[in-house]
């Protein structure tokens, strides 16, 4: 849970999480977790870091509540300042900084709080070929990481009208169908990393 500074503070912050990292680390990564997800296998070799914020962010209408992001390298000064505050909270610049709204996931339930978490690992994954191969830095031999999209990205009407097969989605459908694994959780339209994708 977010310690009460963060999800009571008046004035925007921003904190590092190490013990979410951990929790999410040993729950959903790590095969010996107890909501070990397969799908995020290929992320056991990649450096997370979480922040917690209670700062509003708002986009196209939504209310963001979770965003995962690559940290980038630049010329400018806002991307070395940006840099610079990772190694001077964590040490290093991971991999993938994935922030969590304090105040949400405080007041939230369990179901809640684990899609949230999920989601933004969705978000996170290594970059493929042309032909769908992982890629691996030639340098280094390490992954080459980067984010991703949704399965779905469709329109309602069109699955109405013309069906699942013919949308693309007939996959997705068919996990709806069959109910959640672990629980019911409502989290529409809280992702960043979404909402940069909405036209």
């Amino acid at each position: 849970m977010p310690p009460h500074k963060v999800s009571r503070a008046h004035e925007p912050m921003f904190v590092p999480a190490p013990e979410l990292t951990v929790w999410i680390e040993d729950t959903f990564i790590r095969e010996s977790g107890k909501l070990y997800n397969p799908d995020h296998a290929h992320l056991q070799a990649a450096e997370f870091e979480f922040l917690w914020t209670n700062a509003d962010y708002k986009t196209k209408g939504r209310t963001v509540l979770g965003t995962a992001e690559i940290p980038k390298a630049g010329n400018k000064w806002s991307a070395q300042r940006s840099l610079f505050q990772l190694v001077q909270w964590f040490g290093k610049v991971p991999d993938f900084l994935i922030t969590i709204h304090a105040k949400y996931f405080e007041s939230a339930g369990n179901p809640e709080r684990c899609a949230l978490i999920e989601h933004e690992l969705f978000h996170c994954g290594q970059r493929e070929d042309a032909f769908g191969v992982p890629m691996f830095s030639k340098l280094t031999g390490q992954p080459i990481w980067g984010m991703r999209g949704h399965d779905v990205e469709e329109f309602t009407g069109v699955v109405r009208r013309y069906g699942a097969q013919a949308a693309g989605v007939s996959e997705f459908v068919r996990a709806a169908n069959k109910g959640p694994e672990i629980a019911p959780a409502i989290i529409d339209g809280i992702c960043g990393q979404c909402a940069k994708r909405i036209a």
